[in-house]
């Protein structure tokens, strides 16, 4: 094997060439961006960035010059115009690059607001990339009018920067409460009473009607419950979908994303994807996670796939989110849960789901203790009794031995 191609110069991308390279690969490698900057953290542009608590250097992953150093060609700026699984190449205008190994890292879109509705109005923005955020920077400001359209966790994040940089804030979720698709009622609850406190108006149930411009930008909005309100800036966080025009170009298998095996592969022995972009195969279901870990993990497992490991990547999904002074940590995935139980250490908090007898997940609000028992727990298959974990008094580590 000599040329390796990645396409999405993302958290997936950066890890896959990075492990390429730990792995002993001495071919080329070339790693392919939209993006005129370098493969950079996601998670902090909408808050310590956003914030000014994070200079754009420390967002890189690595410096740029790490790149030429370990023999990986940078094509940043650059959008893929065909791929020619036949012939194995990637077009990128009038260069035709040969590949043996061709690994999809394309990442996510977020969903935009309708034209129809104002969606297309100056004020409007989505978060995802370092030139989504610097768009919107000078209009979070103290004394401005944010509305934010979407009560998921991009969405509490949001507003969780906006209210923090003195801004009035609105939160509609046009679904009868927050946090409808990813978490139990117990959590929803726990973080609709963490934004009210703060001063965050979270209106359930109501969505968004229609909004208002003049000379082409935002300035206010008529909600689904009648409520016309004056607004500064629009922040949309109602879901992402996958980037996968590179994998239609391809020819490969979509299955809420692009399709892959437990290596990696796609349906084309050549192609490979990790990261937002790939659906996996998980406890007898596809999915898709969207997460920096997943991100991560799996493509390295990508990476030493490739080389020949023909290990199968089995995830143990765990996510975070800082919202004001409380760090969420959440473990294991949630789906098919039948009860959650709440311990309820006061400043700590944790929830637990169960399904019958088995532990699935833990969210963890500013209990790192709670969160890293729960996820060992989970990660080597042990169900701890539902009624040690409801009593706060009781310590959680014996359970790890037990």
């Amino acid at each position: 094997m000599e040329n390796i191609i990645v396409i999405g110069a993302g958290q997936a991308g950066a890890s896959c060439v990075a492990k390429l390279r730990a792995e002993g690969f001495e071919g080329k490698i070339t790693l392919i961006g939209d993006e005129p900057v370098p493969p950079y953290q996601r998670p902090p542009l909408s808050k310590a960035y956003l914030l000014g608590e994070m200079a754009l250097e420390r967002l890189y992953l690595r410096p740029e010059a790490w790149y030429g150093e370990n023999g990986i060609e940078l094509r940043l700026g650059s959008t893929v115009d065909a791929i020619d699984a036949a012939a194995k190449t990637v077009t990128l205008g009038d260069d035709v690059l040969p590949y043996d190994a061709l690994v999809l890292a394309t990442g996510s879109t977020p969903r935009r607001l309708p034209a129809n509705i104002g969606g297309d109005l100056g004020g409007v923005h989505v978060v995802r990339t370092l030139a989504d955020v610097d768009a919107m920077e000078p209009a979070v400001a103290e004394g401005l009018r944010a509305l934010i359209v979407g009560g998921g966790y991009i969405g509490l994040e949001a507003a969780a920067v906006a209210r923090k940089r003195g801004m009035d804030v609105t939160l509609v979720e046009a679904t009868p409460r927050i946090l409808g698709r990813v978490a139990a009622p117990e959590t929803a609850d726990y973080f609709r009473e963490l934004h009210r406190a703060q001063g965050v108006r979270v209106l359930e149930g109501v969505g968004l009607d229609c909004l208002n411009g003049v000379d082409g930008h935002v300035v206010g909005a008529i909600l689904t419950n009648g409520e016309e309100h004056p607004y500064d800036l629009v922040i949309a966080g109602i879901g992402i979908i996958p980037n996968d025009g590179p994998a239609k170009m391809a020819g490969v298998e979509m299955d809420n994303g692009i399709a892959t095996d437990s290596k990696g592969r796609t349906s084309d022995p050549n192609i490979y994807a990790a990261g937002d972009c790939a659906s996996l195969p998980f406890r007898g279901q596809r999915i898709r996670l969207e997460s920096v870990q997943n991100a991560i993990d799996q493509a390295e497992a990508v990476a030493k796939n490739i080389l020949g490991r023909d290990e199968d990547y089995v995830p143990q999904p765990w996510f975070w989110s800082d919202q004001y002074d409380v760090k969420l940590q959440i473990a294991g995935l949630n789906t098919g849960y039948d009860k959650v139980i709440v311990r309820d250490g006061g400043a700590m908090r944790s929830h637990w789901y169960y399904a019958g007898d088995t532990l699935l997940a833990v969210d963890a609000m500013n209990d790192p203790r709670g969160y890293m028992i729960g996820k060992r727990l989970i990660e080597a298959g042990k169900s701890p009794d539902p009624a040690v974990i409801a009593d706060p008094e009781s310590d959680l580590k014996p359970l790890l031995k037990a």
